[in-house]
C-alpha cells in the first residue's frame, strides 16, 4: 500500500477510525461530523501492549500487537473497518521541496522521485513515498511547496499487516507528529483571537520518549525528541518494591502502590520531568531566533499525573495545561466522563488520525 498523506478518496467520508500503535499500548478513536466543523466522540478504547513487541516505533511482535489490536477493536464496540494508521516522525524522512506550478500530477510524480533520490538513504525500490502540494511558493509565485515523505517500506508494511490480520482496511497512513498537529490545532483555534500569532510548545510525554513540537499559526516551527517518558517512574517502581515490570506499570495505573509512593518516586519523578521541559524550552530557544512561549501544552499518558502542571508552570514561567483533544466536541452517552478525563491526553495522536475522515 503506499503511504497516503493525502485526503481519504472519495466524498462521503465513511466512518474511519484512528488507530495510534505505541510502545506502551494500541489506542482507537472514532468520530463523526455532527456539521459546521463540529465533532463528537463515538468511541474511545486503549489495550496496553507487552513490554518489548513495539520498540522505537518498530513493531517487534506481530502476534502481540496484532492481539491488542483485535482486543482495541472489539472494546470499542465499533463497526467501522477502514483505519487510519501513524508512523512514528523518527522513522520518516519529510523534505520540502520547490517545484513549477502546473505540473500535471504524473509530471510532479517523476520530479518528486528524482529530487528524493537526494534526501533518501535507501534505494528507491525499498521506500514508501508520497507527497503532497502545501501550496504557493514563498515569494516565487510561478512554483509550488512540495511536502516529500519517505519510509523504508517494511516499516509500513508491518503495520498494514496488523491492521489487514485484523480485518480491517488501512486507508490513510499518516506522521504521528502531524496527526498530534491536526488536533491540537482544533485546541489552538479556541485561545483568544483564535491563537493566532501564539507560539504554544506541546510536550507529548510518552512511555520512551518525549516529543517537542512549538507551533505558529498551524505551522511547526521547531521539533524535536528527547529520551525520557513515563517508564522511568515505571522502572523506579520495579527497583522500589521488587515488582515485575508489568506489575509495577499496572499499580502505578491504579494507584496500588505504599503510601511513601508518591514522596519518594513521583515527586522526583515530577521535578525530572519539569527539568526536561526546561531544558527543551532553553534548547528552542538558543537554536532559533524566537524568545518567548505563550502557552504549553501537555499530552501523553504522564501528562494526568497530579502535580506535573504545577511544577512545570512553576519551573517554565509560563501557562500550562493538560490537554485533551475532545475539548469542546459532544460526547457519545456510552463514553464514561471520568476514563475520558483520566486518558484524553494519551489520546492526541489518535484523535488527529481519526480526524484525517473529514479532510477534503
Amino acid at each position: 500500500m503506499a503511504i497516503d498523506l493525502g485526503s481519504l478518496v472519495g466524498k462521503k467520508n465513511p466512518p474511519l477510525i484512528g488507530l495510534d500503535i505505541s510502545t506502551s499500548g494500541v489506542k482507537l478513536v472514532e468520530l463523526s461530523d455532527t456539521g459546521k466543523n463540529e465533532y463528537r466522540l463515538e468511541r474511545i478504547a486503549n489495550e496496553p501492549l507487552p513490554r518489548g513487541a513495539v520498540v522505537d516505533g518498530n513493531i517487534e511482535n506481530i502476534e502481540q500487537v496484532t492481539e491488542a489490536v483485535r482486543r482495541v477493536w472489539k472494546k470499542s464496540g465499533t463497526k467501522a473497518k477502514h483505519v487510519a494508521l501513524g508512523m512514528p516522525p523518527a522513522s520518516v524522512i519529510t523534505k520540502k521541496i520547490i517545484l513549477p506550478a502546473g505540473l500535471s500530477e504524473e509530471q510532479l510524480e517523476v520530479q518528486v522521485e528524482s529530487e528524493a533520490n537526494q534526501y533518501i538513504p535507501f534505494a528507491l525500490e525499498e521506500v514508501s513515498l508520497d507527497f503532497c502540494v502545501i501550496g504557493p511558493a514563498q515569494n516565487s509565485p510561478d512554483d509550488v511547496e512540495v511536502l516529500i515523505a519517505a519510509t523504508r517500506k517494511e516499516k509500513v508494511e508491518d503495520r498494514v499487516a496488523v491492521a489487514e490480520s485484523c480485518g480491517l482496511k488501512p486507508m490513510v497512513m499518516d506522521i504521528e507528529s502531524y496527526a498530534a498537529r491536526t488536533a491540537i490545532d482544533r485546541i489552538t483555534a479556541q485561545l483568544p483571537k483564535g491563537g493566532q500569532g501564539q507560539i504554544v510548545a506541546l510536550f507529548q510525554i510518552g512511555a520512551q520518549v518525549t516529543h517537542v513540537s512549538v507551533l505558529q499559526d498551524g505551522q511547526t516551527i521547531y521539533e524535536r525528541e528527547q529520551p525520557f517518558g513515563g517508564n522511568q517512574l515505571t522502572q523506579d517502581v520495579v527497583r522500589a518494591y521488587g515488582l515485575s515490570f508489568e506489575d509495577a506499570e499496572s499499580k502505578k495505573r491504579s494507584g496500588d502502590l505504599p503510601d511513601g509512593y508518591d514522596r519518594e518516586l513521583v515527586e522526583p519523578f515530577l521535578e525530572n520531568a519539569a527539568l526536561e521541559v526546561t531544558r527543551a524550552i532553553q534548547f528552542f530557544f538558543t537554536s532559533t531566533p524566537y524568545t518567548h512561549i505563550d502557552q504549553i501544552f501537555l499530552a501523553g499518558g504522564c501528562a494526568v499525573i497530579p502535580g506535573l502542571v504545577e511544577i512545570v508552570a512553576e519551573r517554565a514561567k509560563i501557562s500550562t495545561s493538560v490537554v485533551s483533544p475532545f475539548k469542546g466536541m459532544q460526547i457519545a452517552s456510552t463514553i464514561r466522563e471520568k476514563q475520558l478525563r483520566a486518558e484524553a491526553p494519551s489520546y492526541l495522536v489518535a484523535c488527529g488520525l481519526a480526524m484525517r475522515r473529514f479532510e477534503e
